[in-house]
């Protein structure tokens, strides 16, 4: 961002050679887009100053990450939330490393494609139909196995 006299003239050249509403209009729709982080670390600046400072700051975020990352995994196989577990470590990790920031947006972009999916129509009644014949199906066979055996167990 320029702030000195050039900075100035080039406004004053900006403001006599665009319209003044056509400017209003530019400057309230790039006000209104929320600007972009960089990828990279967003470590605070006094971290990133000392070189080991910031590095021991990466490793602190890299063991945080992959623990969350690791406990998410075997939430996945015993009862808990797995999959958020995942996404917050990488999360977690994509605060220092550009890798995980870009697989994070990734998932998000696959995740948003899914339940665009999800919400189509012809989707939603094929799945539907699908429910409906497997619960008739697994009605069908509580029924075959009640009438052969009756409510006891066969031991």
């Amino acid at each position: 961002m320029d702030t000195g006299a050039a900075g100035a003239t080039n406004k004053a050249q900006e403001t006599d050679t665009v319209a003044p509403a056509a400017r209003e209009a530019a400057e309230a729709a790039e006000s209104a887009v929320p600007k972009p982080r960089g990828h990279g670390s967003r470590a605070p600046h006094f971290i990133k100053r000392s070189r080991t400072l910031h590095l021991t700051w990466q490793i602190g975020v890299a063991i945080v990450g992959f623990a969350v990352i690791v406990a998410g995994l075997i939430m996945m196989v015993i009862p808990g939330p797995g999959i958020p577990a995942v996404l917050v470590g990488l999360a977690i990790l994509g605060t220092e490393f550009v890798w995980a920031q870009r697989t994070l947006l990734w998932t998000k972009d696959q995740a948003t494609k899914a339940a665009q999916r999800a919400l189509d129509p012809k989707t939603r009644r094929r799945n539907l139909i699908i429910l409906i014949v497997g619960v008739v199906l697994i009605a069908a066979a509580a029924g075959l196995y009640l009438w052969k055996y009756g409510l006891a167990m066969p031991f």
